[in-house]
């Protein structure tokens, strides 16, 4: 359990709890090697904000992703000596001109900060898919002539895992994020679904697979969907043996939103990796001073911010695994 590189805190989230300093703190005390503070960019269209956001505008979220960067900074040298920080943004992929457009606008902005992205997709035709199953089915139905959608046809969902894995390639060959988020999040609400059913979207994750190995990114195991019910994390059983075989690396994140969710059901990771054999993990490592450390191994570009190195030792056995109170 000693890395995750995707979280989240109340005060830079509004989906979220506590204060990004109790979130290390929680880390710190539960023996990570490895933290990810990777918060959601912001939005710039008043139409895809969510219901808890709704006493803010885009200006506002800009500004508070800002003043994330501004703080996350500070508590990265405060905490140096104890834990290993990275500062992250998780992206979107709503309307690709202007998120992408965004996107391009913050790492600009912050370009001396930012180590490395959290490739998410969260919306399909501009829809959100994992706010909640009503929201889901909505985005189910814009791509259906039928309104009856609850549940939706296998080729509606079908239809809609599609997209997704269309959005994520996307967003992978234009900014080449060093994490792939919850890799499978459009079988959130149906994890049953199978996908290596139909061809076409079968394909579709492997192309994005190989095209993720062939830059270098982790694909993260995340334990946020054991809490919303999957019997697994993300991914499934399924595409994390295709990442393997074709020779894809892992790392693990805890999705947490809060102190409280710091290597929640971490346990329940280290079941599912030791069910399938997974003997490798890897973590980023922020490059800190470069003009002393100039050797290219492990180096992930376009950022050119971290290394992605292998979990050394017998990780499994890892006294922070036993942390976990969930």
């Amino acid at each position: 359990m000693p890395i995750s590189l995707h979280s989240h805190s109340g005060q830079f989230c509004k989906h979220a709890t506590g204060q990004l300093d109790h979130v290390i703190l929680t880390a710190i005390e539960k023996q990570f090697k490895s933290y990810g503070l990777s918060e959601h960019m912001p939005r710039n269209r008043s139409i895809d904000l969510y219901p808890e956001e709704r006493d803010m505008d885009v200006d506002a979220l800009i500004e508070q992703f800002d003043q994330f960067i501004i703080e996350a900074t500070r508590l990265k040298a405060k905490y140096a000596t104890k834990i290993s920080l990275l500062i992250g943004i998780e992206t979107e992929v709503i309307e690709d001109d202007s998120t992408f457009a965004l996107l391009d606008q913050v790492l600009d902005k912050h370009r001396d900060s930012i180590d490395y992205l959290v490739g998410s997709v969260h919306h399909v035709n501009q829809i959100p898919i994992d706010f909640d199953k009503a929201t889901f089915h909505e985005a189910c139905r814009s791509l259906s002539l039928s309104s009856a959608c609850d549940p939706p046809e296998p080729a509606i969902l079908y239809e809609l895992c599609s997209q997704y894995f269309d959005a994520q390639y996307r967003l992978m060959t234009r900014f080449q994020p060093e994490v792939i988020g919850h890799f499978d999040l459009c079988l959130l609400y149906y994890p049953e679904l199978d996908l290596t059913k139909d061809q076409s979207v079968w394909d579709k994750v492997k192309r994005n697979v190989s095209f993720g190995i062939s830059y270098g990114a982790l694909f993260e195991v995340n334990s946020a969907a054991l809490k919303k019910g999957w019997p697994t994390p993300y991914p499934g059983p399924a595409i994390l043996h295709l990442i393997c075989e074709m020779g894809g690396r892992l790392t693990l994140s805890d999705d947490s939103h809060g102190p409280h969710q710091v290597g929640l059901n971490y346990s329940g990771v280290l079941e599912y990796l030791s069910k399938h054999r997974i003997r490798s993990l890897w973590f980023l490592k922020p490059i800190t001073d470069k003009t002393s450390d100039l050797s290219t191994e492990g180096l992930l570009h376009p950022r050119r911010r971290v290394r992605a190195l292998l979990l050394s030792g017998e990780w499994s056995k890892h006294p922070s695994w036993s942390t976990d109170t969930s």
